[in-house]
């Protein structure tokens, strides 16, 4: 990780993970090996970049837990400036679409 604030997304995309395990009971294996692989920033890229919506966005929305979500995290600063204004849509329109309206 090349600066302070990646690293800082690294613990934060971390944190989300530990936050619905403790608090909706959702384990995000696969989620928690791509952050470890690839580091938080790749692994956020990644899944902007996927069509349709994560198993995990899909299962923290079921919990009405949207704002622990990647795309939640992603939008908000001083995150957002790791992202181009696509990704950023892409976030942002994944949880619109769901009822998210706190962005």
């Amino acid at each position: 990780m090349s600066n302070s604030i990646e690293l800082e997304f690294h613990h934060e995309m971390l944190s989300i993970y530990t936050r619905a395990k403790d608090e909706c009971n959702y384990s995000a294996t696969r989620f928690l090996q791509m952050v470890n692989e690839r580091g938080g920033l790749q692994a956020a890229k990644t899944l902007l970049h996927a069509e349709g919506y994560s198993e995990g966005l899909t299962a923290l929305w079921e919990h009405g837990r949207l704002d622990i979500t990647m795309e939640a995290i992603v939008v908000r600063q001083p995150w957002s400036q790791l992202f181009t204004r696509d990704e950023l849509e892409t976030a942002r329109r994944r949880l619109i679409d769901l009822g998210y309206s706190n962005i």
